[in-house]
């Protein structure tokens, strides 16, 4: 297989510059949408608030209303529901691309800088050669990240919120027909339609959250932590210890690689460890120092990292990949019957 061809600073500078221009103009575009769907969302707010109280007129009192007007209704209500939850979906999503297009801006300045110095230091002796291998190297880390993330996602989103959504349009069908033949059923499916909606929309709230929670760019990482620790502990049913110390402020993409590398391996924990209780330890100094330890099962460390990096598509790959990438180092410490405790380091600048 042939080798690549070598990057040139400058060339990489000047697309990183094409890209920002780009994203610009895609979140000036974002910036209008959201303020559309929020209109929409007021709008909305408002009919389906008219419908409700049209729909208690009604349920106080049948038999002074003809079938047909309470059929329309309930339909009316149910309607107004759906579309109050697709517009906050969307309105939800629009934010979630927001952000990540700020983010993306942020990392072509990066590059863009990155490239630059390139350039500046290519007339030294043997600095070109090394400075492009490990462009390179860099470069096919990052592609390959990201696809693992977005096999992930996918696989998520087919499993979880698609199939949902699935299951309530099929649940509203039921109820439609049922409408005609059995008004006192009908108005039962509608009520378990309305308890699988709310479901629903819970879990795709919980899967935005999962992929990127709104509240680490709006409070910070420490409250972000809590708040997924806490819903971690609830949802698997085991019990998880945050402790944090250090003040240090931290960059934008050390705040989402900490987050990532305490949700994988809570994550993994919950999944393999058979673990009884998780400590968790933020040490916010310089370098950042995460911790996670639990008194689980544990496992031969040599030979289970050496299974997941010739794979190079578990979460522990890529966490690891993640951390290297930014100068960081991961430890793993385990052994059959004695938990595992890993340690990851990040440098703050």
């Amino acid at each position: 297989m042939p080798a690549p061809a070598p990057l040139n600073p400058e060339t990489v500078a000047e697309e990183a510059q094409r890209e920002r221009q780009q994203v610009d103009s895609e979140a000036r575009e974002i910036d209008v949408l959201i303020k559309q769907t929020a209109g929409e969302i007021d709008r909305l707010q408002q009919r389906q608030a008219d419908v409700s109280n049209k729909l208690r007129q009604l349920e106080a009192n049948p038999e002074a209303y003809p079938p047909e007007e309470i059929k329309n209704a309930y339909a009316m209500a149910q309607d107004a529901q759906m579309r109050v939850f697709m517009m906050r979906s969307q309105l939800e999503q629009f934010q979630n691309k927001q952000r990540m297009l700020q983010r993306y801006r942020a990392q072509l300045d990066q590059v863009a800088a990155l490239a630059k110095q390139l350039a500046e230091a290519s007339g030294a002796p043997g600095v070109a050669e090394s400075a492009r291998g490990v462009d390179h190297q860099s470069i096919v880390q990052i592609i390959e990240a990201q696809e693992t993330e977005r096999q992930r996602l996918a696989r998520q989103m087919h499993d979880g919120p698609a199939q949902s959504l699935t299951n309530l349009i099929l649940q509203a069908e039921i109820v439609e027909r049922l409408f005609d033949t059995d008004m006192p059923k009908a108005r039962a499916e509608l009520g378990n339609l309305k308890t699988a909606a709310n479901a629903t929309f819970q879990r795709i709230r919980d899967f935005i959250f999962d992929l990127r929670p709104m509240m680490l760019d709006d409070l910070g990482l420490i409250p972000t932590l809590k708040r997924y620790t806490q819903t971690f502990e609830s949802k698997n049913h085991l019990p998880v210890h945050l402790a944090t110390m250090g003040e240090t402020p931290l960059a934008s993409y050390i705040e989402v690689a900490v987050f990532r590398a305490v949700q994988e391996l809570l994550n993994n924990a919950a999944r393999h460890a058979h673990a009884s209780r998780v400590q968790v330890t933020l040490d916010l100094s310089d370098p950042v120092i995460v911790t996670v330890e639990d008194d689980g099962s544990g496992f031969d460390v040599e030979s289970v990292l050496a299974s997941v990096r010739q794979r190079g598509v578990s979460g522990l790959a890529t966490l690891e990949k993640r951390i290297q990438m930014l100068g960081g180092k991961v430890r793993f410490q385990s052994s059959t019957g004695r938990g595992t405790q890993v340690r990851v380091e990040l440098p703050v600048a």
